[in-house]
């Protein structure tokens, strides 16, 4: 399992293949891109982007704004690079190998924020959030993304980790939070939430 959570070397360059091409990890990631409604010139940030599918697609929808990425994996960071290499060359796609405990400067704040399956990972996660928070503009907009992957999965455990991501993303102070559910084996679900105007961090 700890080859999932942060894939190393020949191995981890095959469990990224694995999840690149796996095609309901395919369909999860363009899906959720989609419900994030990225613009032109966006600013987004994705956490834990492994072999970089979602990153593909933010990059082809903020066509003059800025996708970055982070992850703690080495190798996921040479492979999403690889597939981004385009976008990187020219300056749109900047992927860094770091954790979300330490994140790089984004420079001007961000627009959208994502995060698919990575939020369990996470230590102190509302404490996270609330750091992410305050990189968004207001009214940025985060998604975060639960499918279990845990043996005997269901609608339920879906349900359960959907409620789990709501509550956090309250603690941390986001706003107008809504659910989307992708009808996979198990179920996706994607909580996205605004950054509120006017609101202290």
């Amino acid at each position: 399992m700890s080859q999932a959570h942060q894939p190393r070397g020949i191995v981890g360059w095959a469990f990224g293949w694995m999840f690149a091409h796996r095609p309901s990890n395919r369909k999860r990631n363009i899906w959720v891109v989609s419900l994030l409604d990225v613009q032109p010139t966006d600013r987004v940030l994705e956490i834990g982007f492994g072999p970089g599918i979602a990153v593909a697609e933010l990059a082809g929808r903020a066509t003059r704004g800025r996708v970055f990425g982070i992850d703690h994996s080495q190798a996921m960071v040479r492979q999403a690079a690889r597939r981004n290499a385009a976008a990187v060359r020219a300056h749109r796609v900047h992927l860094t190998h770091a954790s979300v405990e330490q994140l790089p400067n984004f420079g001007d704040p961000l627009d959208a924020i994502l995060a698919v399956n990575s939020v369990g990972f996470w230590p102190d996660p509302v404490e996270r959030l609330r750091e992410l928070r305050r990189l968004l503009r207001p009214a940025g907009r985060i998604a975060l993304v639960s499918q279990p992957r845990c043996p005997g999965a269901t609608r339920d455990t879906t349900a359960r980790a959907a409620q789990e991501l709501q509550d956090m993303l309250t603690q941390a102070g986001f706003a107008h939070l809504r659910v989307e559910t992708l009808d996979l084996d198990p179920p996706v679900a994607c909580v996205l939430a605004d950054n509120p105007t006017g609101m202290p961090s």
